[in-house]
């Protein structure tokens, strides 16, 4: 592929309203679950936030997110290594100062939405019980 057309594609691909974020939206809706969306004061900007649980919750492409990075990381150019490594300490600098301030982190990955849909709700709604 041509850094020309590389670049075109990889700029198409949303921060927000990806797939996985809405199937997991719909499937919270069916529950009757409410939440905020995308709250910017937050760290790392949760793509669902339950302020009166605490709860943030992040919805994280296997790729850009680096699901078992160290198992495929040398596949790839020294640049997406190094992009795909600041995300992923991005994500713990975001879980951890989240964790601090008392907030409840729950991760959804996108491989874990398609293979176990009911799994990622029920995950969603353990966090939302356990907390006080």
């Amino acid at each position: 592929m041509s850094v020309e057309t590389r670049s075109r594609v990889m700029a198409r691909i949303k921060g927000k309203g990806t797939g996985p974020e809405l199937r997991l939206a719909a499937l919270l809706s069916e529950v009757g679950l409410a939440w905020e969306s995308h709250a910017r004061d937050l760290p790392g900007r949760p793509d669902f936030v339950f302020r009166d649980r605490r709860v943030a919750v992040f919805v994280d492409g296997d790729f850009w997110h680096g699901w078992r990075f160290p198992v495929w990381r040398d596949k790839l150019s020294e640049a997406w290594e190094a992009k795909i490594e600041a995300t992923r300490l991005r994500d713990s600098r975001n879980f951890r100062r989240l964790r601090r301030s008392g907030w409840r982190v729950v991760r959804v990955w996108e491989h874990q939405l398609a293979r176990d849909p009911e799994g990622s709700v029920a995950r969603v709604k353990k966090a939302l019980d356990a907390t006080p």
